[in-house]
């Protein structure tokens, strides 16, 4: 029995001592810069969108503006898929939110997938930073590619993007989704304490963190259960950070989030024609749930919000399956005068 028992210990240690050893090697491989497992999952992401039948194209608009875009390759198809455009939210590029969505939608629409200026491989050497100026420089970027007409959805700041899109460009768009975008906001919203961070320079800091404190922060806001962020390894953040959220256009990207609230009032926004789903996260700590209710009122009889129990602000992530069975539901609804999904939460 001691003998058993020595041995179970021994097994014991030496699996701890395993695990201590690959452990402390990955996070020196990672920290040096000889391994990086951001950049090994976005050559993942890469294959897998090529598998899906996208291709990488960049449009250059001739103005100081280069948009990058991953597109549907076309083919000669009996039926034609309709349009679909996907437009991301502050974070990682478009590659890393949305390639479980596209993976799906891919056969059963032309995606078309860009990186919004400033992040990814899409810059300017502009001054304007508005939503609006992202707004017509995707829709020049599409004219560019000779698409007329054309559904989207907007994820967090892409939301407002979209939005924008769907206001200036009503003859092109055909159907919205916005998700958790708090178009409604208005400049008195942040002094009212509304959000859980008021300050704007605090709340863009944290948006677009630059420090694995910033980012476990951020990672508190995000989710639903927030706990879990306390359970990456640093070495797997910094190496995020460095990788996948890249250095690059940190300040850009804060004017971005800077310049939304600015003189922006609910009177003067415009109401969207479109028939329109709003998605929202329970629980959601960037944006809250009051903000959704307030888009839907706002918009009326064209806007629908339904709400994803037990999630927070990614929900994309947190409750993927339920995500994509909305979007499928009601893009697909071939009656385009009726919206398909009820109000209610999922």
């Amino acid at each position: 029995e001691n003998q058993t028992h020595h041995t179970t210990i021994k097994s014991f240690n030496s699996k701890i001592f395993f695990f201590s050893f690959v452990s402390y090697h990955f996070y020196f491989f990672v920290m040096t810069g000889f391994f990086s497992l951001s950049q090994a999952i976005e050559r993942t992401y890469k294959s897998g969108f090529k598998r899906s039948g996208l291709r990488p194209v960049t449009i250059d608009l001739k103005d100081g503006t280069v948009v990058n875009f991953w597109v549907s390759k076309t083919q000669p198809e009996s039926k034609p898929k309709p349009n679909l455009l996907l437009i991301h939210g502050l974070g990682a590029t478009a590659i890393w939110q949305w390639y479980d969505v596209a993976r799906r939608l891919s056969r059963h629409f032309n995606l078309y997938i860009p990186d919004l200026v400033f992040f990814g491989g899409s810059s300017t050497t502009r001054p304007e930073r508005s939503d609006i100026f992202q707004a017509q420089t995707l829709m020049r970027a599409l004219e560019a590619q000779s698409v007329k007409k054309f559904s989207l959805v907007g994820l967090s700041y892409g939301g407002f993007v979209g939005y924008r899109m769907a206001a200036m460009y009503a003859d092109a768009v055909e159907r919205v989704v916005i998700c958790c975008a708090a178009v409604c906001v208005e400049e008195k919203d942040m002094k009212a304490g509304v959000f859980k961070v008021s300050d704007l320079d605090e709340a863009s800091k944290i948006l677009v963190p630059e420090s694995v404190k910033k980012l476990r922060e951020l990672m508190g806001y995000i989710f639903y259960k927030p706990a879990l962020a306390r359970l990456v390894p640093t070495c797997l953040l910094h190496d995020f950070i460095e990788h996948a959220l890249t250095r690059d256009n940190m300040e850009e990207k804060r004017e971005l989030i800077k310049a939304i609230p600015k003189d922006r009032i609910i009177s003067e926004i415009p109401k969207l024609t479109q028939p329109t789903l709003i998605i929202w996260g329970e629980h959601d700590q960037v944006f809250p749930l009051e903000m959704g209710k307030r888009l839907e009122k706002h918009i009326g009889d064209n806007g629908r919000l339904v709400i994803i129990k037990r999630t927070g602000h990614i929900f994309n992530f947190e409750r993927p399956k339920t995500f994509l069975k909305l979007l499928k539901s009601f893009l697909l609804e071939t009656n385009q005068r009726q919206i398909p999904i009820s109000n209610g939460s999922v």
